[in-house]
């Protein structure tokens, strides 16, 4: 059955309004007209089937048959803090942490981040970034579409974590506690991972984040990327605790 996303609370209506690009995707790539049925998505997890009643110009109107919450999320809720990146590389990252299973990303302001974002420019990159959720939601069949949010400053970032979750601080700095060793105690409700830019974090940052109740731990003997460090971790949480594999 093919997908769509909708708005936040259409699937509650008895007919639901498909707009914007996926109407084309609809009547000219997959040539779908009215008695066919779709799935209606609504980015938070949600998901209906619709009979489409209604095809014109820029819209399509369908009925709703029946609501209902479809598989494909992980038992566990991870959030990524990265640490702002140059270049393409956040895209890269929210797309494949989408593809993972991640539900939330922070972008954060490092002391040792090179792009620093502010104002109309970081509210115009945030929508850029939640485009790039979405497209990797559809891409990978996922009902609920990460949220990404505004790039906050490393402060603020510490001060969103709530007590009792998990707070994992992948350092190159850290040798004597590994990744490992950490995921192979009972599953958390809530994981935090945190990833300094491409300089790494400052000292200074990794004592408060310790302070916060984060546990620095080791990848092993090679330095990864910060574009593969985050990824990598996720992938370790959701095949312990998660769902992959």
């Amino acid at each position: 059955m093919h997908r769509f996303f909708v708005a936040p609370g259409d699937l509650g209506k008895d007919k639901i309004i498909v707009t914007g690009p996926d109407v084309k995707h609809i009547t000219r790539v997959l040539r779908l007209g009215p008695g066919e049925v779709i799935e209606l998505l609504d980015g938070s997890g949600m998901a209906a089937r619709a009979r489409i009643e209604v095809i014109e110009r820029d819209t399509v109107i369908c009925s709703r048959l029946e609501v209902y919450e479809p598989p494909g999320e992980p038992p566990v809720r991870v959030t990524l803090l990265q640490g702002l990146p140059k270049g393409e590389k956040m895209e890269l990252i929210i797309q494949k942490a989408t593809e993972l299973g991640i539900s939330e990303i922070i972008p954060v302001a490092c002391q040792r981040s090179v792009v620093q974002l502010t104002g109309e420019k970081a509210g115009a990159r945030r929508e850029r970034w939640q485009r790039v959720a979405m497209e990797a939601a559809k891409q990978c069949r996922r009902p609920l579409v990460p949220v990404v949010r505004a790039p906050e400053n490393f402060a603020a970032a510490m001060a969103s974590i709530p007590g009792g979750a998990l707070f994992l601080l992948p350092w190159e700095d850290e040798h004597t506690c590994s990744l490992k060793e950490i995921i192979a105690g009972d599953s958390p409700l809530e994981v935090f991972i945190m990833i300094g830019p491409e300089g790494g974090f400052d000292p200074e940052e990794v004592e408060q984040a310790v302070r916060r109740g984060a546990v620095a731990v080791s990848l092993g003997p090679r330095i990864l990327r910060t574009e593969t460090a985050g990824l990598a971790c996720l992938a370790a949480v959701m095949f312990r605790w998660g769902d992959l594999g």
